[in-house]
C-alpha cells in the first residue's frame, strides 16, 4: 500500500505583515497540541524584538515556538542554513507530532522548507530592479563582470551576448547568496510531510490601516529605544530592514522623527504588497479573510487531512 507521506502535515500560515498570522498560529497550535516553526527571517535575531513583531511572552508561553530570536545579528545565517535546520527539526518533531505549524511572511524561507531549492527559487523584486538599474547604467559588461565574480563556473558556459540569460543567473546569485550553477541538476528534494497552506488577507485599505496602527504601537512600546541600542550595528545586513533603517536616518539627522515614522509606515505597506505578490503566485494556498474564526479554518484543515489520508 502507498504510504501518504507517513500522514504528517505541515500547516503553513502565510500572508502580509500585521494581518494576524501569529494569533492564528497559536490557536491552531493549541487545537492540534503541536509546536510552531517561525519562518520569519526578521524574527531570527535576538537583538531585534519590537520592530520585527516577535511574539509576546504570553504568546511564546501559549505554544512552543522554534526559530524565534535564535541567532545574533552578527551571525551569518542564510536561507540555505534555515532550510537545513528546519528540515532536521521537522524530522525530529514528527516523531511525536502528526501536525506541525509553520508561520511567517518570508516567502523565500517558506518555499525553502516546502520544496527546497530544486527548482530555482523566486527572487525578491528588489533584486531584479537593482540588476536592471545597473544594466541600464553600465551596460552588458557590468552583467558579465558581476556574473564572473559571483559564479565563475556558470560564466564560462553562459551566452555572454545575451543580457536576459545573464540577468536571470545574476538574480539567483544575488537573491540567494549562492551561485546559479549550484541549483542546476540538484536531485528533487523529497519531503516527508504534506503541506497544507493557509493564507490570510484583507482588503488593501484595511491591511494598510492595520499596518499603520501596528507601527504606532511599536513606537509606543519602545521601538525608538530599541533602534538606538542597535544604531552602532547599523551596517549589519540584518538591520537593513524596515523599522530600523528609517530610525537610523533620523539619528543621522536626515529625517525628523515624524518623517521617519511616516517612512516606516510607507515602507511596511510596500513590503506587504510585495509579500502578497509573492504568495498570490502560489496556487496551493487557500485564502481566508483575516477575521475568519479559527474554527472555520480548522474545519477546512481537517477536511484536507481527511481527504489526503483516505
Amino acid at each position: 500500500m502507498t504510504h501518504h507521506k507517513q500522514n504528517k502535515y505541515l500547516i503553513t500560515i502565510v500572508g502580509p505583515t500585521a494581518i494576524g498570522k501569529t494569533a492564528l498560529a497559536i490557536q491552531l497550535a493549541q487545537h492540534y497540541s503541536c509546536p510552531i516553526i517561525s519562518a520569519d527571517s526578521r524574527q531570527f535575531f535576538k537583538e531585534m524584538s519590537i520592530g520585527t513583531a516577535v511574539p509576546s511572552e504570553e504568546e511564546l508561553a501559549a505554544a512552543k515556538h522554534y526559530f524565534i530570536q535564535n541567532i545574533s545579528i552578527k551571525d551569518t545565517y542564510t536561507v540555505g542554513d534555515f532550510e537545513r535546520d528546519a528540515i532536521a527539526l521537522l524530522d525530529d518533531l514528527y516523531k511525536e507530532h502528526d501536525v506541525v505549524i509553520m508561520v511567517g511572511g518570508s516567502g523565500l524561507y517558506i518555499d525553502a522548507v516546502l520544496k527546497g531549492f530544486d527548482d530555482f527559487p523566486d527572487i525578491d523584486e528588489s533584486v531584479r530592479e537593482y540588476i536592471i538599474e545597473n544594466y541600464n547604467r553600465h551596460g552588458i559588461t557590468w552583467l558579465q563582470q558581476e556574473l564572473e565574480k559571483r559564479d565563475p563556473e556558470h560564466y564560462k558556459r553562459v551566452a555572454k551576448e545575451n543580457p536576459q540569460r545573464m540577468m536571470r543567473a545574476l538574480e539567483v546569485c544575488i537573491g540567494t547568496g549562492r551561485p546559479y550553477s549550484s541549483f542546476l541538476n540538484i536531485k528533487k528534494n523529497s519531503r516527508n510531510f504534506t503541506p497544507i497552506l493557509i493564507g490570510l488577507d484583507a482588503d488593501r485599505e484595511l491591511m494598510y490601516e492595520r499596518i499603520n496602527r501596528r507601527v504606532d504601537i511599536m513606537m509606543d512600546i519602545g521601538l525608538l529605544e530599541e533602534a538606538k541600542a542597535l544604531y552602532q550595528y547599523k551596517e549589519y545586513n540584518a538591520l537593513q530592514t524596515v523599522g530600523y533603517r528609517e530610525l537610523f536616518s533620523y539619528f543621522d539627522g536626515d529625517y525628523s522623527l515624524e518623517t521617519a515614522i511616516e517612512e516606516i509606515k510607507k515602507n511596511t505597506r510596500r513590503f506587504a504588497k510585495r509579500q502578497m505578490t509573492w504568495f498570490r503566485r502560489n496556487e496551493a494556498i487557500t485564502w481566508f479573510n483575516f477575521a475568519t474564526p479559527a474554527e472555520i479554518i480548522i474545519q477546512h484543515i481537517n477536511k484536507m487531512i481527511h481527504a489526503d489520508s483516505r
